[in-house]
């Protein structure tokens, strides 16, 4: 057979199982089987968050005990190759940061192959992809060079995020027309809780693999490449797609009047780029992500500048500690950190779920205006000293941050209807990548920036604070410009047609006979399966996050 290039997911003559058509639901099928097979992809992509438990180790490669420091000769590119000495805390983080940025960059440039080739085929590759980086990764570390974990995990794995974050959004959405924002935030929940797994994981794979010679990074990155290669293979393949104009039994959908931000029709993916709405929405993401990443990426340092001997009961700042008092404290920040985790997975799905009754636009303004009064009260709570004020303002904070992004994928197919959301989706990403820097930048460089005019340690976030509740006005402003679409953006009845054709969708149920998928009614106890499969793992990293939850409030 003659074998086309058909996208990242490789050739047009690639074995039938893998091809859309094979995964359209019969009559029966339980549609909760869906958002399962999305959480075991996203628990395991959402590793991602949790690298930094690697970082440590990985700069005692060759020195076990101690790092072996580079000298002032070797810069950045130097470390890429350098097998002398051990690799920098700071030059390790650039691995995170480049997840993030590919992370958007392939959701973007792929997010159309995926609506075509469908979500079974891109979760394969997401899985080759992320494992495959993994794996990469793992020799990297064997041979010292760190250009090949950038390679592996940061791009191949990159790739791998992206349509893994993806993959699921679109099919979720046309299975659950009724409950669009639970439908993605409980997939958008396991991106969140996937390091709450992973990073006691593979702390405990670490510790097991290490020996005098090896801090047994090499190895737990190979382990753990294996288990989520078997999870993400069967969520991909129990992904399947309702037949065109499927409908939940006794739903109908709400009519225009009643829902003016939810349309009924549907936008291409190449128009989006020059539509004023998805600037607004990008920005809308943006800032709320900006704000919150901020935070999230200095919380444990934060909490102990802050409040300093505070947090053990003893009445000395951060700067008048000892060794002992200082290690003491760090714990109890790492227990705030696992804290604010829980907020962030807990609000993926609660704000989402909120957004079906408030409606997305209600919920970013909500968003915005909320998070900037708790943002405006940290300060002041700093100051007057109350431990249970900022925490709880952060708790919110960071809520709210994991809500923007489960919420904003049911926001775009209100606005631009259905058939292309997850391409759509995939090119608002880059709102997510423009996040990544900018938000730890401004959090970071206005920290050295007071530090460096002498303010004290507790007193250097206050001004910080002040420029995120501005970014989230901005956000705000943005949220409430948003409009309905005019006629001239959507698809007309032939270019909705030959879109149908090129995705591969079946015109009505009674060309389901030859599926593979087939008829028959989902028994009730594969769903239960299902569901424990991803519950259990999902149970016990949320037991292992009030383990350390435990320390902030002992």
């Amino acid at each position: 057979m003659a074998a086309v290039w058909d996208g990242p997911g490789g050739m047009a003559g690639a074995p039938g199982f893998l091809d859309k058509e094979r995964i359209v639901a019969g009559p029966g099928f339980n549609r909760w089987l869906v958002p399962p097979a999305a959480l075991a992809i996203h628990l395991c992509i959402g590793m991602a968050y949790g690298f930094s438990v690697f970082w440590l180790p990985l700069s005692k490669a060759l020195g076990i005990k101690e790092s072996i420091k580079c000298g002032p000769e070797i810069g950045f590119f130097q470390e890429l190759f350098v097998t002398s000495c051990d690799w920098k805390i700071a030059t390790l983080g650039w691995m995170f940061t480049l997840f993030f940025v590919i992370l958007g960059a392939s959701a973007a440039i792929w997010g159309g192959w995926l609506e075509h080739a469908g979500p079974r085929k891109a979760g394969v590759v997401s899985a080759l992809c992320w494992c495959g980086g993994m794996l990469i990764s793992a020799l990297g570390v064997h041979l010292h060079q760190f250009w090949l974990m950038l390679l592996g995990s940061g791009v191949i794995g990159g790739v791998g995020l992206g349509l893994g974050y993806i993959s699921p959004v679109s099919t979720l959405i046309k299975w659950f027309p009724d409950k669009r924002g639970m439908a993605t935030g409980m997939a958008i929940m396991g991106f969140g809780g996937g390091a709450m797994i992973g990073s006691p994981l593979a702390a405990e794979l670490i510790k097991s693999f290490a020996t005098p010679t090896d801090v047994g990074v090499a190895p737990t990155f190979v382990v753990m490449a294996l288990i989520y290669f078997v999870f993400m293979m069967g969520g991909a393949l129990g992904y399947r797609v309702p037949v065109t104009g499927w409908k939940p039994a006794g739903w109908t959908p709400p009519p225009p009047a009643q829902a003016a931000m939810i349309t009924q029709r549907h936008v291409h993916v190449k128009r989006v780029w020059g539509i004023p709405q998805f600037w607004l929405v990008w920005m809308v993401l943006c800032m709320n992500v900006s704000a919150g990443i901020g935070v999230i990426g200095m919380a444990s340092p934060m909490l102990q500048e802050v409040f300093g001997g505070n947090l053990i009961g003893v009445a000395k700042k951060f700067g008048e500690l000892d060794k002992a008092q200082l290690a003491s404290i760090a714990g109890v920040a790492a227990g705030f950190t696992a804290l604010l985790s829980l907020f962030n997975i807990g609000g993926r799905f609660f704000w989402a779920s909120l957004s079906d009754k408030l409606g997305r636009k209600l919920t970013y303004t909500v968003f915005f205006v909320l998070g900037g009064l708790m943002y405006a009260s940290m300060p002041g709570s700093a100051m007057a000293g109350s431990k249970l004020l900022f925490v709880a303002a952060c708790c919110v904070i960071l809520s709210m941050y994991g809500g923007g992004f489960s919420t904003v994928p049911a926001y775009l197919a209100d606005l631009f209807g259905t058939q292309m959301v997850g391409a759509i989706h995939g090119r608002l990403l880059t709102a997510w990548a423009t996040a990544g820097i900018l938000g730890p930048v401004v959090v970071n460089y206005m920290r050295e920036y007071q530090l460096g005019l002498g303010i004290p340690r507790e007193q250097v976030y206050n001004q910080t604070m002040y420029i995120l509740v501005g970014m989230l006005a901005l956000g705000l402003i943005c949220n409430l410009l948003i409009r309905p679409l005019a006629d001239k953006w959507f698809m007309t009845d032939a270019e909705l047609a030959d879109e149908k054709r090129l995705a591969h969708e079946r015109a009505s149920a009674s060309e389901l006979a030859a599926s593979a998928s087939g008829g028959g009614t989902t028994p009730t106890a594969l769903v239960a399966l299902a569901w424990l499969a991803v519950g259990i793992p999902l149970a016990w990293g949320v037991y292992k996050t009030l383990l350390s939850v435990a320390k902030f409030f002992g």
